[in-house]
């Protein structure tokens, strides 16, 4: 399932490229042409991502009987988020979102057996997270033809999951999730340059670096799991503007 829900996203962007490549070279204006004069402009971003935990089992999994699989699914949601870039010179500028609001959804499926049944049982857990997020990036910038430009990014990030209290996520018999995490992230972008704005397509990689998982010997859904580390992609369309 990962596999696909990443297949369709670079297919969607490659499509979206040949398109606005395809404009951007077709005509001769140049749009905003003093645009790389500028020290910093503003933008939003909207887009699509899908996610998913990478799971460690914990040693006391092999001793059980009951629970035979467990994994995490990749679930698709929706982000938006206010943009600020300082341009450190033509190729290189430093990125920063003051406000980024994530909404995911990570899917647990586990296999049961339990004693004296002979046939397993699936369970399914959904856990929602309304993520905010402060990514702080680094791009790396090609030169300009005409109203087009490619760029590749890298940086580091913090979460905090807004919506680790709510009612249904303590639940007892849900996974918990700590609401901190950090994380490193990478990817590829593309600018086209209009008459009054930067439209900016952008796929991004996204990898946590620590233990999410809070865990619960008493539960056991949770006891079976030892580490949990978040994964997303992300596809998102940037609408920057002229700057100053």
């Amino acid at each position: 399932m990962q596999h696909i829900h990443r297949r369709k996203i670079i297919s969607l962007t490659i499509c979206l490229f040949i398109m606005l490549s395809s404009y951007a070279q077709h005509g001769i204006e140049l749009n905003l042409p003093d645009h790389d004069e500028k020290k910093y402009y503003f933008g939003i971003v909207l887009g699509y991502n899908t996610s998913h935990y990478n799971i460690t089992h914990h040693p006391y999994f092999l001793d059980r009987d009951t629970v035979q699989t467990v994994n995490s699914k990749n679930s698709g949601r929706i982000h938006l988020g206010i943009m600020a870039t300082y341009q450190l010179s033509k190729h290189l500028d430093f990125r920063f979102y003051p406000l980024n609001l994530i909404f995911s959804e990570k899917k647990f499926g586990y296999s049961l057996r339990y004693p004296n049944e002979q046939s397993t049982t699936y369970e399914k857990q959904n856990v929602e997270s309304i993520v905010m997020s402060f990514p702080l990036q680094v791009r790396l910038k090609s030169d300009r033809i005409k109203n087009f430009r490619v760029y590749t990014l890298a940086g580091m990030k913090y979460d905090f999951d807004l919506a680790s209290n709510s009612g249904a996520r303590n639940s007892d018999n849900i996974v918990k999730v700590n609401k901190t995490d950090y994380g490193i992230e990478g990817g590829v972008g593309f600018q086209f340059f209009f008459p009054y704005f930067i439209l900016s397509p952008e796929i991004k990689f996204s990898y946590g670096l620590t233990n999410v998982h809070s865990r619960d010997e008493k539960l056991i859904y949770s006891n079976v799991i030892d580490k949990m580390n978040s994964r997303m992609i992300l596809f998102s369309l940037h609408f920057e503007g002229g700057g100053k």
